[in-house]
């Protein structure tokens, strides 16, 4: 990548950035290319070069917090492979969005909404149900107890950000367990050698 298209692709990111801060403060509504040029000291001329809308500028602020979320999910799913608890990788990032990083969960979610008046957004919002579905393909019996655990989740996530003080860890992993059960056990040899039978 030569310096000026990866210069170009630094402000473009730290325009999608600046966005997702502002989400974070002000909600989707608080969102003007004169406010998010301003949060990432820019001229505004600069958000409007890279993003000629509103919509491509919150689809883009939305793919980009999709695919962070994607990799922590990819980084908990390569954890579960190791220590082969599953829900205790799930219920590590749920106290994460939850605590340490509420403000951008939110953000997430008041984009997720606005993806149902905002056809644009959609296919955006639609991306980390895909890649949870790619993961969970070979961990679940079948499609119903998939959808039941992302319905959970999300559920216990929206429970958690109007919550006084956030949930941690304990709180998310014995429901988790519950939801997950034995039938998501990564398959694998036992001590004996044989295969695991669930």
């Amino acid at each position: 990548m030569d310096g000026r298209r990866a210069k170009g692709e630094r402000r473009r990111r730290e325009i999608i950035d600046a966005t997702l801060r502002v989400i974070e403060r002000d909600g989707v509504a608080g969102v003007t290319h004169r406010v998010v040029a301003r949060e990432a000291g820019v001229p505004t001329t600069a958000t409007t070069y890279y993003f000629s809308s509103l919509d491509d500028l919150l689809v883009a602020a939305l793919t980009t917090a999709a695919e962070d979320y994607v990799s922590q999910v990819l980084g908990l799913a390569g954890e579960a492979l190791s220590t082969r608890d599953s829900a205790a990788a799930l219920a590590d990032l749920l106290a994460e969005s939850a605590g340490p990083r509420r403000g951008r969960t939110i953000a997430e979610y008041e984009l997720h909404l606005l993806a149902a008046r905002r056809p644009a957004l959609r296919p955006a919002a639609r991306r980390w149900i895909e890649v949870m579905r790619e993961l969970c393909r070979e961990l679940f019996d079948d499609e119903a107890a998939f959808r039941a655990l992302i319905a959970a989740v999300d559920g216990l996530m929206v429970e958690a950000l109007v919550a006084d003080e956030p949930p941690g860890v304990e709180d998310f992993r014995p429901v988790l367990e519950y939801l997950i059960g034995p039938r998501t056990r990564l398959p694998g040899p036992n001590p004996s050698g044989s295969p695991t039978v669930e």
